[in-house]
């Protein structure tokens, strides 16, 4: 089988190979390809610069979302402790009581001189502070987590 190209297609395909080889029809180094195309080797270092900061940020997306999603269901459980308070009437050291079983659920570090229960009528204040250190392995950080709820009675 014999394939011969029509002098159309060889002459469009040696002026696309004249641009890049030259007008002296030597093939162009890699280097001065590179050169003419404006890379110097800096991609290289802005992907290391950038898979760094991603993974600091999944580390500490790690870290850091355990605590939060513990506050959360902390908020969540105290607004329903709020919730029954208000029918039920108990007192308020009732109410801390069960503040701080709901902390220990959760499996958070809170004093019970840092719940602060307010039972006037029917209307219930619950908020509690506490802080939780996060080892970052190169810095420590202390998030402060204020969680607050309160059920105002219908009369």
């Amino acid at each position: 089988m014999n394939l011969s190209l029509s002098p159309t297609w060889t002459r469009a395909c040696s002026s696309e190979l004249q641009k890049f080889c030259g007008r002296s029809g030597q093939a162009l180094s890699r280097n001065s390809i590179a050169r003419s195309q404006g890379e110097k080797g800096a991609g290289s270092l802005k992907a290391i610069i950038w898979t760094a900061i991603l993974v600091a940020v999944v580390f500490v997306g790690f870290k850091v979302t355990p605590l939060l999603v513990s506050n959360y269901e902390f908020q969540d459980g105290i607004q329903t402790i709020a919730r029954m308070a208000s029918v039920n009437r108990p007192t308020a050291e009732k109410i801390r009581q069960s503040v701080l079983q709901e902390a220990e659920k959760d499996e958070l570090l809170i004093a019970p001189e840092d719940i602060h229960v307010e039972a006037a009528g029917g209307n219930i204040q619950i908020s509690a502070d506490y802080s939780t250190v996060v080892d970052l392995k190169v810095y420590q950080w202390t998030l402060n987590f204020h969680p607050t709820a309160s059920n105002h009675s219908l009369f």
